[in-house]
């Protein structure tokens, strides 16, 4: 996988992860890259430094720093740019398939809640019998356990979840 710094002709600047270069570039010439804030097709790579190993895995910490860009109070530039983006179809059907996904997780997983930490360990660890779980874990517990080795991966917040 490849991550490549993202942005449009509006300078609003996102990250998007490819198989491979020529992966990125079928996708844009397809015009199948959309500016996620305003569903501009206009996109194009922004300069990336290297990735450089810093000895720690940060996702939780730098989805933390990148909140602030997306957060609003009052919910309304959120509210204009999912008005916008909603009457995409191509929008439309990747949010019925992350809802499609985040069902299937939710009827074939283990509902953990707050223990997601500790039992995401005890099967890394193999001390208990490896099973799919989901649950809850704040920023700093998913950068422990990352850190650790333990695979982790985020559930999509759908527009609905926001209410």
């Amino acid at each position: 996988m490849i991550r490549y710094d993202l942005s449009c002709d509006r300078d609003h600047g996102f990250e998007a992860w490819f198989r491979n270069s020529g992966d990125y570039d079928r996708q844009l010439s397809e015009g199948d890259l959309l500016c996620p804030i305003c569903g501009s097709e206009a996109v194009s790579k922004r300069l990336m430094a290297p990735s450089i190993g810093r000895g720690r895995s940060l996702p939780a910490q730098r989805m933390r720093e990148q909140a602030p860009a997306v957060a609003d109070p009052a919910g309304t530039a959120l509210d204009e740019r999912f008005k916008v983006l909603s009457g995409d179809p191509r929008v439309k059907a990747a949010i019925e398939e992350i809802r499609r996904i985040k069902q299937h997780v939710i009827e074939n997983a283990e509902n953990v809640g707050d223990r997601f930490p500790e039992e995401a360990r005890k099967i890394h660890y193999k001390e208990v019998e490896k099973r799919s779980i989901y649950g809850e874990a704040s920023a700093e517990e998913v950068d422990a356990l990352i850190e650790e080795g333990v695979e982790v991966h985020p559930m999509p917040i759908l527009p609905e979840d926001q209410n």
